[in-house]
C-alpha cells in the first residue's frame, strides 16, 4: 500500500513538472502528410520536421504514398489524420485540387493547415513552405540554353501535372525557353509520375522519335534518374541532361558525366519550416503566406561548396 502511495505521489509530481503521462496527453501533434516517401529527397524533409519538433518541443508523425501518382491513397492518409483531431496539420498535395475538401473541414475544426512542398489551389493553407519552382526551372531552362550552345530539340520529363510543383516546373522552364531562348524547341512534354522505371521507358521513346533531341529536363529525383537510365540503354551520345533535386543516384550522375547538373531544392529546411509554422500558426504568431526556401545550381564545379553540400542529400 505504502508503495502504490510513493507511486501516485511521484507520478503527480513528474506531471506537475512537465514529465508524465499528463504532459504526454497535452503535448501538440502535427501530423505531416507527404506526396511520396520513396525518394531521398522526402527523407531529408522528414529529417527537418523531426529537428523542428524536437527544438518546439511538439510530437509529429511524416508519411506519404509509395508511389507519387497514389493520390487516392494520400486522401485517406489524410483522412486518418484528421479524424485524430491533431493540433495542426502539414500537407504536401499531390492533387491540388483533390484534397480542398477535408482542408475545408480542417479549416472548419480550426485545425491550421501548412502547406508545403506542393500547395493547394485554395487559401486555407495560412503558408507554404515550398521552393520557388517557377523561377528554379527557369534557371534550369537558361543552363540547358547555355550547355546545348543555344539552339536545338529539348524535351521535359515532368513528375505530373497535377500538383503544383509538377505544374511550376514544367511552365517555369517551356516558358523560360519560349521567353529568352528563340533558337530552343521543347518538342515534348511527358508525365512519368515520378517513377524512374516509367521515367526511363518515357526517354527512350523520346529519343526514338526526335533524333536530333540536345537535351532533357527532368523535373524531380524520380524524373531525373529515369532520363539518365533511359539516354545510358539508348545508346544515345550528346544529349545534355538537366535533372532537379538531389540524391545519390543524381550526384553520382553528375560526378561522372552522364548529367550536366541539377536544380536543388533544401528540404532540410522545408520540413523544418513547416513544423515551425505550424507552432506559430498554433501560438497566433505572423507567418508569411509563402516561405521561400530557396534553390541552387549544382553541378561537378560547386558540388562541394558549403553552401552548396549543406542542402545536397543522400
Amino acid at each position: 500500500m505504502q508503495l502504490r502511495k510513493s507511486f501516485l505521489v511521484a507520478a503527480s509530481l513528474a506531471a506537475i513538472i512537465g514529465f508524465g503521462p499528463i504532459a504526454k496527453a497535452e503535448e501538440m501533434y502535427i501530423p505531416l502528410i507527404s506526396k511520396g516517401f520513396q525518394h531521398q529527397f522526402w527523407q531529408a524533409v522528414k529529417q527537418g520536421a523531426e529537428q523542428a519538433a524536437k527544438d518546439y518541443k511538439v510530437k509529429i508523425t511524416f508519411e506519404g504514398p509509395e508511389s507519387e501518382t497514389m493520390v487516392d491513397k494520400q486522401i485517406d492518409m489524410l483522412t486518418a489524420a484528421l479524424a485524430k483531431k491533431p493540433a495542426a496539420l502539414g500537407f504536401a498535395a499531390l492533387d491540388s485540387k483533390a484534397a480542398i475538401p477535408l482542408l475545408k473541414k480542417a479549416q472548419a475544426a480550426k485545425i491550421p493547415v501548412i502547406a508545403f512542398d506542393s500547395g493547394v489551389d485554395s487559401d486555407i493553407p495560412l503558408a507554404t513552405a515550398t521552393t520557388n519552382n517557377l523561377a528554379a526551372a527557369a534557371l534550369a531552362a537558361d543552363k540547358m540554353a547555355e550547355l546545348i550552345g543555344g539552339k536545338g530539340d529539348v524535351a521535359v520529363v515532368a513528375h505530373d501535372q497535377t500538383s503544383r510543383t509538377g505544374i511550376d516546373r514544367t511552365k517555369g522552364f517551356v516558358d523560360q525557353i519560349k521567353a529568352k531562348h528563340p533558337n530552343i524547341r521543347v518538342v515534348s512534354v511527358q508525365v512519368g509520375g515520378g517513377d524512374h522505371l516509367k521515367s526511363t521507358e518515357i526517354t527512350k521513346a523520346l529519343i526514338q522519335a526526335n533524333p536530333q533531341l540536345k537535351g532533357i529536363f527532368g523535373t524531380n529525383e524520380g524524373s531525373a534518374i529515369g532520363v539518365v537510365n533511359g539516354v545510358k540503354e539508348s545508346k544515345k551520345t550528346g544529349i545534355v541532361i538537366v535533372g532537379y533535386d538531389s540524391g545519390k543516384t543524381q550526384k553520382e550522375a553528375i560526378m561522372s558525366g552522364l548529367m550536366a547538373g541539377a536544380i536543388t531544392q533544401n528540404p532540410v529546411g522545408i520540413g523544418y519550416k513547416t513544423v515551425e509554422a505550424a507552432v506559430k500558426a498554433l501560438k497566433g504568431e505572423k507567418i508569411d503566406k509563402v516561405i521561400d526556401t530557396g534553390f541552387y545550381w549544382y553541378d561537378k564545379t560547386n558540388m562541394k561548396d558549403a553552401k552548396i553540400a549543406a542542402v545536397l542529400y543522400d
